[in-house]
């Protein structure tokens, strides 16, 4: 069985099929229509409000827009789950100790494509391309344990020079709203 089956490029609102190329094409396009107006906000790469918010990679999810940030504002870490993994400690020091944020915001969310996969999604990968990731899916079952979890490795990591103001929440992607989660549960 095959985990990676090819899927049809969305088709507009209009109805319309694209004839424009790929996805990418659209995008670069954009770009070139974006760059023709852009102006250099002249900004440091230091986040305004020093924060460093990790996410799930979900296209549902406009952080910006949800927390009210604009750019500049934070760094945005994200990836499948919004999981604290080693790469997210690795973003996290360097915006830590290099860029000068001091707050950690965690943000998973209802609906979410890693709850009920599990660690079989690996040897099914193996199985189809002959080698096995070596990396973790890092699936859950309960969404604001895992929050849990990522809160107490961001927490516990020896690189991080600032844990005292880490902070989880799960995003509902039917309301829009944020619930915290008690690291205590």
């Amino acid at each position: 069985m095959s985990i990676s089956a090819p899927q049809p490029l969305p088709q507009p609102a209009d109805g319309v099929a694209n004839t424009e190329g790929t996805v990418t094409d659209r995008l670069v396009a954009a770009n070139a229509e974006y760059a023709s107006a852009f102006h250099d906000p002249g900004m440091d790469a230091r986040p305004v409000l020093q924060v460093a918010v990790v996410a799930c990679m979900d296209a549902r999810l406009d952080l910006h827009a949800a927390l009210g940030l604009e750019l500049g504002d934070c760094h945005t870490i994200r990836n499948a789950g919004g999981v604290v993994t080693d790469d997210i400690i690795r973003s996290l020091t360097i915006s830590q100790r290099a860029l000068g944020t001091r707050s950690v915001v965690l943000i998973h969310h209802t609906g979410c494509g890693l709850l009920g996969l599990t660690e079989d999604f690996r040897h099914e990968l193996e199985a189809e391309v002959g080698q096995r990731p070596s990396w973790a899916v890092e699936a859950f079952k309960d969404l604001d344990q895992d929050v849990r979890q990522s809160m107490e490795r961001v927490r516990t990591s020896p690189f991080l020079l600032h844990k005292d103001d880490v902070r989880g929440f799960v995003f509902d992607v039917h309301t829009g709203l944020l619930r915290e989660i008690d690291p205590k549960g």
